[in-house]
């Protein structure tokens, strides 16, 4: 319980007002629940004639307020009966008993309908949170997290919270309100009896209380198997071409078949679990009102108890209202320990520490007017060291081309600049700026990628293009796309620029998705440029129009590129050479072909010998 008023405070505050005049109308209808069954005392005792006692007006102030209220609701009922009879006395009373009803259930639905807007909000609330805090976390713990598991979290997770945990608010809110109110009026009734409801209620908890906590940590195992499961789904849309390609449909449906059967199996376990507090809370609730009945009639039957055979009804009435509520609130209790486990994992993506971060007194922008510097920059993954000491001097608008075998580090150093990982020693510098002294969103804004996978998104080709760049008029646009050697290509599309081109660009060719990409590129106009294997993936003829959209958009830049197709950079200004983890070589290209290094073994490897 604790974990779930943690999550109210986190997530109420502002909904307080609805929170308020929810509780008001539980009270109120909880008070006008005692006050419609108190309509059956006088109709047991009076109406019918167990009770014979005369009765007389009492004025306030002349008693305690509880022997005031009773005495003057029996005088005017026993007035009615005089006047009317006791058929019209019966009448007005079961008119007022529907009346009182009328006022019950409305205050009832009131409560539920100003709980809707809280439920809702916190649930639309939890899922910004998650979307907002995926959005800003750094690409190194998706490096650690698989993607399915983290769609798992934002989909499956929040769902399970907002069925378990926000679906039983209203339960939560009402039933302890109703619990409360109905005790106050047994404990008035009598005290004495009272006491073995307090004995025995908190027995009924502590034994649902273990069951609950069982129901969590199943819960918790099914939701960690859910995200399995999205992550193999993930995985196999993804992969689907090769897995195609390859024959392998009956082990990955194999191995989703057995991932399944597990969560089949948990899902079980924690569905039986939870079916159980239902008959349970019955069972334990019947077993009191059981204890109550012989204790409290033996009482009454042996004339020790001040109460009448009336009031013990009235108390036995009030306590089997108490039933209900206390089982609707072990199912809610029930489901918040189902939804805590999904809160356990929404909370590892909320409470994940992101490491890049802004600068408490930010520095303003370089004009990079100089270079760029990486000082004796290292980085490991983990445990492993992918940059060694490694140091670089990018004069501005030069073209520093980076290469060297898979695992290098190329990519690395590039994913510095921006800051997508922080260096573990050294640093890297704009115009004598640490980077870490300028705020992230600045320094990226330097910047413009064009990745090896062109990143494109299920929209139009304009929305494409224009992607980070908040005002482009279609004039810009189109002139962008014509320095990338797409607007031909855009323009031949369905519907021209507002043309959707589908999942990931999916209705495009290759060179066609790069070429849009260079096309955002240039619309943004950074001063620096990370070209990552922009070419590499290309057929030849795509290669030249991409190459040649590429050259106009490095012109006047200062451009990092990573290439494995060496052709693509012999006219770089500079040419390094990386090898585990260290630049071994750097120089022009005729530079580094003279000395017959590293360099020259890639070129001749590719067969581009001199």
């Amino acid at each position: 319980m604790k974990e779930f008023i943690k999550i109210l405070r986190r997530f109420v505050p502002p909904y307080k007002k609805y929170l308020f005049l929810n509780i008001f109308f539980n009270i109120l209808a909880a008070i006008l629940t005692l006050f419609s069954f108190a309509l059956i005392m006088p109709i047991l005792e009076m109406l019918f004639k167990v009770k014979e006692a005369t009765y007389s007006f009492m004025p306030i102030g002349s008693a305690n307020i509880k022997d005031v209220a009773i005495n003057n609701f029996y005088y005017y009922t026993q007035s009615a009966i005089e006047h009317f009879g006791q058929s019209t006395t019966l009448g007005i009373l079961a008119g007022a008993l529907v009346i009182m009803t009328a006022l019950k259930t409305g205050a009832t639905y009131l409560s539920s309908y100003f709980i809707v807007p809280l439920r809702s909000g916190i649930v639309r609330d939890l899922r910004n949170f998650v979307y907002d805090k995926i959005t800003t976390l750094p690409i190194s713990f998706f490096t650690s997290e698989r993607k399915g598991d983290v769609m798992a979290r934002m989909s499956g997770d929040v769902a399970e919270i907002e069925n378990s945990i926000m679906s039983s608010l209203d339960m939560m809110f009402k039933n302890p309100v109703m619990i409360i109110v109905c005790l106050a009026m047994m404990i008035a009734i009598s005290w004495q009896l009272t006491v073995f409801v307090f004995v025995l209620l908190p027995l009924a908890g502590m034994v649902m209380g273990k069951v609950g906590k069982k129901l969590k940590r199943k819960s918790l195992e099914g939701q960690n198997q859910w995200g399995v499961l999205m992550a193999n789904i993930e995985e196999t849309l993804g992969g689907l071409r090769i897995i195609k390609a390859f024959n392998a449909e009956e082990k990955v449906k194999n191995r989703f078949h057995a991932e399944n059967q597990v969560f089949y199996s948990i899902s079980n376990k924690v569905a039986r679990r939870q079916s159980l507090a239902h008959p349970m809370s019955e069972f334990l609730g019947t077993i009191a009102i059981a204890i109550i009945l012989c204790f409290g009639g033996s009482l009454i039957l042996s004339g020790r108890s001040s109460m009448s055979a009336a009031s013990f009804i009235y108390y036995m009435t009030i306590f089997y209202s108490i039933i209900n509520p206390a089982k609707d609130l072990s199912k809610a209790a029930y489901s918040i320990q189902k939804g805590l486990a999904s809160m356990e994992r929404v909370d590892k993506i909320l409470n994940t520490r992101n490491p890049i971060t802004d600068p408490k007194q930010p520095k303003p922008v370089p004009p990079l007017s100089k270079a760029i510097d990486y000082k004796d920059v290292s980085f490991s993954y983990g445990d492993r060291e992918v940059i060694h000491d490694v140091s670089l001097h990018i004069p501005a608008g030069s073209t520093v081309a980076l290469v060297g075998q898979s695992g290098s580090g190329k990519t690395t150093m590039a994913d510095l600049l921006p800051r997508f990982y922080d260096v573990a020693k050294g640093s890297i510098s704009i115009d004598g700026t640490d980077i870490r002294d300028l705020r992230v969103y600045d320094l990226r804004e330097l910047m413009g990628n064009v990745n090896q996978e062109a990143i494109l998104f299920n929209d139009s080709f304009y929305n494409n293009i224009t992607f980070g760049v908040s005002s482009a008029t279609m004039e810009q646009v189109e002139a962008a796309a014509r320095i990338a050697n797409a607007h031909e290509f855009i323009i031949n599309s369905e519907n021209g620029y507002d043309t959707c081109i589908g999942d990931r660009g999916c209705r495009l060719s290759g060179g066609q998705r790069q070429r849009v990409s260079i096309a955002r590129a240039i619309l943004k106009n950074p001063p620096i440029l990370i070209l990552d294997e922009a070419t590499s993936a290309l057929d030849s003829e795509s290669e030249v129009l991409v190459q040649q959209a590429l050259d106009r958009l490095m012109k006047d830049r200062t451009t990092i590129v990573i290439a494995h197709r060496l052709s693509t950079i012999k006219n770089a200004d500079m040419i390094c050479v990386m090898h585990e983890g260290r630049i071994v070589e750097q120089g022009t290209h005729d530079q580094l072909m003279e000395l017959g290094g590293h360099y020259r073994r890639l070129v001749e490897m590719q067969s581009l010998g001199h």
